[in-house]
């Protein structure tokens, strides 16, 4: 195998998940972010909440972090970041599935999330498989064949087909939602195209089934493609 055909995807983040649980004082569920870290002193004891806004009425609320904590169990720098309101802790702690099981709710992060494809240079329609390298630099549950579908830029349908006819093959299930870095490798019409027929010709059948052209997926051999991103949407 030629180890030189490579591409590499990154899912990076776009917006901060939504908080979703209910708010005392409308109907809403969905809560966002307020920027604001809540300290409180008790003597040696400290309080810390993370203050949510809810998206329908605006009612503010607290997520407890830290519950009467003793002041030296915090790192200076951690504490002065809490008292300071630091915007990295604020998106630190939104993100958090740790916290949000804590808490009892859950974190909607639809339309957060977009796919930066790096395609190679020269025509997919080569039959030698090509890696892609998917890198996550957000904790995003990410659904597999939404995934496809944005790096590729193809339809639901012609993702499936490709897949089932073994044009793309994956370390997880097409309705899997992955969240950690993984490998998966592009086969061109060649090589898949082989070994069908060979499996045709030792059951018997006639070879022939049609396949997605490969060479419909990204720039042509001599052209130069800048990395693309591309947004989950919902």
């Amino acid at each position: 195998m030629n180890t030189d055909r490579k591409a590499r995807w990154a899912v990076r983040q776009s917006a901060l998940p939504t908080v979703v649980r209910p708010c005392p004082d409308c109907s809403g569920t969905r809560h966002r972010p307020s920027g604001k870290i809540r300290v409180n002193a008790n003597g040696k004891l400290l309080d810390v909440w993370l203050l949510l806004s809810c998206a329908g009425c605006d009612r503010t609320s607290k997520v407890p972090v830290h519950e009467r904590v003793h002041v030296s169990t915090l790192e200076p720098a951690r504490r002065e970041a809490y008292e300071n309101n630091d915007p990295s802790v604020v998106w630190e702690l939104t993100m958090s599935a740790a916290l949000a099981a804590k808490n009892g709710y859950r974190l909607d992060w639809t339309g957060t999330w977009a796919v930066e494809s790096r395609m190679p240079l020269y025509a997919l329609d080569d039959p030698t498989p090509l890696t892609v390298l998917v890198g996550f630099e957000v904790p995003a549950p990410v659904r597999v064949e939404r995934l496809l579908m944005l790096g590729l830029g193809l339809s639901r349908t012609e993702v499936r087909r490709m897949v089932g006819d073994g044009r793309i093959r994956l370390p997880l299930a097409l309705d899997a939602k992955a969240h950690r870095d993984f490998e998966l490798t592009l086969h061109g019409p060649g090589s898949v195209d082989a070994v069908n027929a060979e499996r045709s010709k030792r059951a018997g059948e006639r070879p022939g089934a049609a396949h997605v052209d490969l060479s419909r997926i990204g720039p042509p051999a001599t052209s130069r493609q800048e990395p693309r991103s591309v947004s989950a949407g919902a």
